[in-house]
């Protein structure tokens, strides 16, 4: 229950490069780096919910670990995968649905920072999130 309560990223670490990697343009690069992303996250057993705000979209998410369910990042990237548990991290593997490549997502809670890491093409990036 470590992952429960609303963080707010504070900084982001290769962010650009994995979103080029992801296929997003510029301009939404640019954005997406700035997007004051809001991540709030509610865990009962094997179930989450959480709730992604940022300047772009709102939109709540409900996952059992271990369950694939479909979901699409802020470009419109439809993705299919699930989260499960590895210790105390969040681990989350997507397949896109356009290409079939992997995306990677790691969350954990680092002293009092969630870091929530990306693995895309060989490309990884971190986003350093602080309690709200």
């Amino acid at each position: 229950m470590a992952f429960n309560g609303t963080w707010k990223v504070e900084k982001n670490e290769n962010y650009e490069k994995f979103m080029e990697a992801m296929g997003v343009n510029i301009m939404k690069r640019k954005l997406g780096a700035h997007d004051n992303l809001k991540i709030t996250i509610q865990q009962d057993g094997n179930k989450f919910t959480v709730k992604e705000s940022s300047n772009f979209r709102t939109i709540d998410i409900e996952f059992t670990l271990g369950v694939s369910f479909d979901y699409s990042l802020a470009d419109g990237t439809e993705l299919n995968g699930s989260w499960n548990m590895e210790g105390n991290k969040l681990v989350g593997t997507f397949t896109r649905k356009d290409n079939g490549k992997v995306l990677t997502t790691y969350r954990e809670i680092v002293g009092d920072e969630l870091v929530q890491a990306y693995i895309y093409e060989g490309v990884e990036a971190k986003r350093i999130f602080k309690r709200a």
